[in-house]
Parts: structure tokens; C-alpha cells; sequence
């Protein structure tokens, strides 16, 4: 099911079944990096402006950052002509059922310049041994991934935003081909086009959002799941993308340096920012959450 709106048969979250969260990061190498073209509002302005060894140090960093705090790390090699790979939230949906069975959801990007990066991955996840999975041929519209459909940390239970880069559609055919129920969100704002951008679980019962990025049936759906709810400020969430950021244990929270209204709120809550430099790669329209992609 793909619920839009607080419903009286909701699933109620302790009854959905239990998945252990992802406990390795994926990530693609910088080299080709820079901005080549505006598909994002945040482009605009930064054709040409990237500091390719400032980038490389800041990948370096988070690298080492995921590292440090206990997660395997792998890396696929970023191609020629495809700038935006390096944001390797996109390009797929990794999942695990409560079975224990693994596949992927490839996706279909929205912006021709980004297409081809999918196939890469593809390729990396049948050497995973996932069952890989393309978009239904009859199936109209486009779907980024982990852009826009994140996991309830610990839960089978898709988040899914649309609007911008995904097709609402899609979500449809996905809960009906692979069982899990879908709180599907409106984006509302051109500056938040991914769900990764205004949205964060941290664990199963809270969520960094920026409240700004969604309608009242949204907000109404992340109050209804997530018993509490963290809201960074406009500026931290728009400027130094503060809702970009990821938890990965439900302890630590990976974040973009310069977030300090929201570092106290994850403090005061019991979280442990760990600051990260992604300046570069804002110049694109992504931070921490675009740069990896959890797997199991």
C-alpha cells in the first residue's frame, strides 16, 4: 500500500516487520567531478567553480569519517562524462526483506545528463549478488533512488518523496511488486527536490526534517511514524543542506560543518554530530547523504 495522508488503517509501526539497518557504505570517487550543467537550483552560478583537490580531500574525509566509526567502505570508480556519479544515493534502491533476501531497484534518472551512471552500478550490485532489478518497461515516469525513497531505520517501510526527480507512480508498482507499504511525500519546494534533502531518520523513532519541504499530509505522515521530530532552520537546512546529513548506527549523525542551531538540537536529543566538510560538493545540490549509499 502507498499511503499520502494519516488513514485509519495505517499500519502501526511496531507491527511492520523488523530489517537490520545496512551496515556498508558505498561510494563513488571523485575524479570526475565538477559542475558541468544546472539541473538543480543549486547549480546555478557554479559551472566550472569546483576546487577538484579541495573535493578529493573532502571525500577523502568522509571516507575516513565512515571508517572511523566502524563501517566498511567500498568504492566504485566514477567515469568520464558523468560529473553527478559521485552522488551515488541516486542511482539505485538497495533493499533486504524481512526474509533476508537482497535486490536492488535500479533507477530511471530524471536529467538525460545523468542516465548512464545507472549501469555502473548495476554492475556493481550483480558482483554483490543482489537480485538487480529494472523499472517495469510499461512503467511511465522517473525514480532516483535513494534520492528521494529512504529506509524507516529498522523497519520495512519505504519513504518516498516526488514531485521534482520522482514519479509517484512508481511507488505504486514497487509496494505491490515487493510488499512493503510506502509513505509517499509531496516536495513542495524546488531548493529540496530529492527526499534526502529535508528528510533524516536517525533511528526508528526519530527524524530530522526541514518542516518547510512538505505539505500538511506530509508532515502529518512523519509526525504520525516517528515519535519525534527534530526541525533544522531554514537557512542550515537550504544553504548547508543540515537534512543531508545520516546517521548510520542511530548514534553518530554525519553532518555538513557550519550546522550549529541543528548540532544542538541532535545533542540536546543524545546524538553526536560529527562534522564533515562537503563544501564542494554543495556547489552541486549535495552533501553526506548524496555522496554514499548504505547497502547490506
Amino acid at each position: 500500500m502507498v499511503y499520502t495522508h494519516v488513514t485509519g488503517d495505517l499500519p502501526p509501526l511496531e507491527a511492520l516487520p523488523e530489517i537490520p539497518r545496512p551496515n556498508r557504505v558505498l561510494m563513488t570517487t571523485p575524479s570526475h567531478f565538477r559542475v558541468a550543467y544546472v539541473i538543480n537550483p543549486h547549480m546555478a552560478g557554479n559551472i566550472g567553480s569546483v576546487d577538484t583537490d579541495k573535493a578529493q580531500q573532502e571525500w577523502d574525509a568522509l571516507r575516513d569519517t565512515y571508517s572511523d566509526l566502524g563501517v566498511e567502505v567500498s568504492a566504485v570508480e566514477g567515469a568520464a562524462g558523468l560529473p553527478d556519479m559521485v552522488f551515488c544515493a541516486n542511482q539505485t534502491l538497495p533493499y533486504q526483506t524481512p526474509g533476508g533476501a537482497r535486490g536492488v531497484i535500479l533507477s530511471r534518472m530524471h536529467a538525460p545528463e545523468r542516465k548512464p551512471e545507472v549501469q555502473h552500478y548495476a554492475t556493481f550490485f550483480e558482483g554483490q549478488s543482489y537480485e538487480v532489478h529494472a523499472l517495469d518497461a510499461d512503467l511511465p515516469g522517473d525514480f532516483e533512488g535513494m534520492g528521494d525513497a529512504l529506509w524507516h531505520p529498522g523497519r520495512y517501510l519505504l519513504w518516498g518523496g516526488y514531485g521534482y526527480r520522482t514519479d509517484a507512480e512508481v511507488y505504486h508498482r514497487l509496494s505491490t511488486a515487493l510488499g512493503f507499504p510506502i509513505a509517499a511525500l509531496a516536495l513542495t519546494d524546488p531548493d529540496f527536490y530529492h527526499l534526502d534533502t529535508c528528510l533524516c531518520p536517525l533511528d526508528e523513532h526519530t527524524a530530522l526534517i526541514y518542516p518547510g519541504a512538505f505539505d500538511d499530509d506530509g508532515l502529518g505522515l512523519i509526525h504520525h511514524y516517528f515519535s519525534r521530530v527534530l526541525e533544522a532552520p531554514e537557512d542550515e537546512a537550504r544553504n548547508l543542506f543540515a537534512c543531508n546529513a545520516h546517521s548510520p548506527d542511530g548514534e553518530h549523525v554525519i553532518i555538513q560543518r557550519g550546522c550549529d542551531e541543528t548540532n544542538k538540537q541532535l545533542r540536546e536529543a543524545g546524538y553526536t554530530p560529527v562534522e564533515v566538510d562537503t563544501d564542494e560538493f554543495l556547489k552541486s545540490g549535495g552533501s553526506v547523504f548524496c555522496m554514499k549509499l548504505m547497502y547490506w
